[in-house]
């Protein structure tokens, strides 16, 4: 074992046991429900840091893996020394043995589960879904066991979906990618889809936190910190990773294709539901509820921003998807219209004609050479990122 990690498992074992203490403000609204304790960095200067252990799942994503524990390195510390000063994390698994990222790099944990100690955060970053192992039922019972605990637990990009294994998150609102939205469907039927955040970069929710992964993950980790540090340092250290600024909980996630970067966050968040609700499509009052905004408000910003009604996007969308489906799958008519939120074959044959000018099936026939004649259609779609939705869509 080499000095720095001998030297940082023996002062993780050194840490004074503090519990969480309720009082400090809070940052930011979503961390109502969770209390925050004083510590190195916080206003008065005091107590021990903040104790992060890790568990690396099999294929797990480097990026979010690595922006969220250098956001933890650069503000733990003055300068560029990287001491487990502010904060502290350790690398924890079943073994020691080294755990492979998606991308083929293999880390080693430091320590062993039954070694881990206490622990303020338990982050479970996770990664590939369909290739390799998934987390293991000794890497489950830890999961529940530190639940059990006054950790709170994070699940950054598909460790979210390691938490809802471990029977941890009932009740819980949990945050997933929109890629991994029907994944997300298919393996836990049981979910309350309330409770299903696929429109945001990351959840708060009391003593759960996920993330949807990627770059979010350093904006989780300074969300975290801001709990307990000076924002001044946070701001410092993404300063150095060169982040402008840390979005917020409730940011969207990135804009579809054919939207500009500029589009209002409000419509980003839409069109990202009616994509993950295709085939049973939200009624325009559910969908202002759930973006908390008045119905008024959305046509207003549908209109001014992609040049259509909310309800005129969302049919155009489904169009599409199903206009993709006659020509790179088998499936029939009717389940391709069950599929897209339409009524019935007759149904999407009504609405096909009036976008593309043909039926369904001539469209199929011809080979999808065909444009629809509202060619400045704001809801086009890329084929890459509609095949990767729509082939697991519940029909």
């Amino acid at each position: 074992m080499s000095p720095p990690v001998r030297r940082n498992r023996l002062f993780m074992r050194r840490i004074a046991v503090h519990g969480p203490d309720a009082g400090v403000p809070q940052p930011e609204s979503e961390m109502q429900g969770m209390t925050t304790s004083p510590r190195t960095g916080s206003p008065d200067g005091r107590a021990s840091p903040v104790r992060f252990g890790i568990v690396l799942l099999p294929n797990f994503t480097l990026t979010a893996f690595s922006g969220f524990v250098d956001l933890l390195r650069l503000a733990s510390d003055e300068g560029d020394l990287s001491k487990p000063v502010r904060c502290a994390w350790s690398i924890i698994g079943e073994s020691l043995t080294p755990v492979r990222a998606s991308c083929g790099i293999q880390v080693s944990p430091w320590t062993t589960f039954e070694e881990a100690g206490e622990l303020d955060y338990l982050v479970v970053v996770g990664g590939l879904l369909h290739s390799g192992p998934s987390a293991s039922e000794a890497t489950l019972r830890f999961i529940r066991e530190t639940a059990c605990t006054s950790a709170t637990l994070v699940g950054i990009c598909t460790g979210a979906f390691a938490l809802m294994r471990a029977e941890v998150m009932d009740g819980y609102r949990i945050c997933v990618s929109w890629f991994h939205y029907w994944d997300f469907i298919e393996r836990f039927p049981q979910a309350d889809e309330r409770n299903l955040v696929a429109d945001r970069l990351f959840v708060i929710d009391r003593r759960r936190i996920t993330c949807s992964g990627g770059r979010a993950s350093i904006d989780v980790a300074a969300a975290i910190l801001l709990r307990h540090m000076y924002a001044t340092i946070v701001k410092k250290a993404l300063r150095i990773l060169l982040v402008d600024d840390a979005e917020k909980g409730n940011a969207p996630q990135p804009h579809p294709p054919g939207l500009e970067p500029s589009t209002h966050p409000k419509v980003k968040r839409a069109i990202l539901l009616m994509e993950q609700h295709i085939g049973q499509p939200l009624s325009l009052g559910e969908l202002a509820h759930r973006l908390d905004v008045s119905v008024r408000q959305l046509e207003r910003l549908f209109s001014s921003e992609v040049g259509e009604a909310p309800l005129s996007y969302g049919r155009q969308l489904r169009i599409r998807t199903a206009a993709w489906l006659l020509t790179s799958s088998d499936r029939t008519v009717t389940d391709i219209a069950s599929s897209c939120g339409f009524s019935d074959a007759s149904h999407l044959g009504r609405e096909f004609r009036k976008a593309f000018g043909e039926s369904p099936n001539a469209y199929r026939l011809r080979g999808a050479h065909a444009e629809p004649d509202d060619s400045g259609c704001a809801a086009s779609r890329d084929s890459s990122r509609r095949e990767r939705r729509i082939s697991q869509l519940k029909t």
